[in-house]
């Protein structure tokens, strides 16, 4: 490993974390559809993970990238809060503006809403994975096996969790195991388009940097308020979510203490 160039390490490393959404999402192709409360207990777990990333893995580390770039104290915390916003305004945006048949045709009413709801927790994912990919680009370009590695291990471990939720909210919705599994894994694969980029122009991407984890921060946290949490207390397990939330925030929150 240690003779490869930092562009092929930034894209293996990149790469094996986005793949690891693949793994996670491996179970749907050997069990049943599971019941509404264990979805909404799975989509809980993934909601805690998303929103301890948000912060531990996206806003605190924007703030770490920005801080060196100025001299004055207020203007780190004010790009990653205008960054905040604009990822939140941006998943809005397309809240608004999807239109329901353009993920399946004669679906209407409270089940359009529904597959809508799990579609955009599916873009808000992949929004987020792409500077994540970057940031384990950025690591390997700059620090090699060191700076890289401890970076694309704690985000390939919280892919795991998302590509689970991601597959079995498709197979709630009546997608074939294999396509739920397949869609899933192709929400990760953004991250090593995001590793090359990162590794391949680290002189323009740490300036970015900042702003996309901090986008991508936004992201999630308009998905877990508008979307997920409400959907998840829709059918009375509210109870059985947020104790999968609660499990979910912990979980992440040791691992990124744990591994750096």
């Amino acid at each position: 490993m240690e003779n490869l160039s930092p562009i092929m390490l930034g894209f293996l490393g990149s790469l094996a974390a986005g793949s690891l959404t693949a793994v996670g999402a491996v179970p749907v192709l050997f069990g049943r559809i599971p019941s509404r409360a264990t979805r909404d207990l799975s989509l809980g777990f993934a909601a805690g993970v998303m929103l301890a990333a948000s912060f531990f893995s996206l806003i605190i580390p924007a703030l770490d990238a920005a801080e060196p770039m100025f001299e004055n104290g207020a203007m780190p915390a004010a790009i990653v809060c205008v960054s905040i916003l604009l990822g939140m305004g941006a998943v809005a945006l397309m809240n608004e503006k999807l239109p329901h048949e353009h993920f399946k045709t004669g679906r209407e009413g409270p089940e359009a809403a529904s597959l809508r709801r799990v579609w955009l927790f599916i873009i808000a994912i992949t929004i987020h994975n792409f500077p994540e990919g970057l940031a384990v680009g950025v690591g390997f370009g700059s620090g090699g096996m060191e700076g890289g590695l401890p970076l694309a291990i704690g985000i390939g471990l919280q892919n795991a969790p998302e590509g689970l939720a991601v597959a079995v909210s498709l197979l709630g919705e009546g997608y074939p195991k294999l396509r739920a599994w397949g869609i899933a894994a192709l929400t990760g694969m953004i991250e090593p388009i995001g590793g090359l980029l990162g590794v391949g122009i680290i002189t323009l991407s740490e300036p970015l940097l900042p702003w996309g984890l901090a986008f991508a921060a936004g992201a999630m946290l308009y998905v877990i308020s508008h979307e997920i949490i409400p959907e998840t207390h829709r059918s009375g397990h509210q109870n059985r979510a947020t104790l999968g939330l609660a499990v979910g925030l912990v979980l992440m929150l040791f691992l990124d203490v744990w591994l750096g």
